[in-house]
């Protein structure tokens, strides 16, 4: 069964909290200003959430609004 990740390129963030606005259970606003995958391991240069395929269209919706593309939700084996 293939997994569903949320993969966050925080470096590359610009602190628009459009993600924290649409997807608050998910995201959230850093001390630093920047977007939190709330709950996410860092991978690397990138911070990784596994969720479920009910937590997928949230997500999504998150990823579609950041104006940097910093956000990706991806299925992987």
């Amino acid at each position: 069964m293939a997994k569903l990740k949320v993969i966050h390129g925080r470096e590359n963030c610009i602190a628009c909290g459009a993600c924290a606005a649409i997807s608050p259970k998910f995201w959230e606003m850093g001390e630093d200003g920047l977007s939190t995958l709330i709950g996410s391991v860092k991978e690397g240069d990138q911070f990784v959430l596994e969720i479920t395929e009910e937590q997928k269209s949230e997500n999504l919706e998150a990823a579609e609004v950041c104006p940097v593309q910093v956000i990706q939700v991806k299925e992987e084996e």
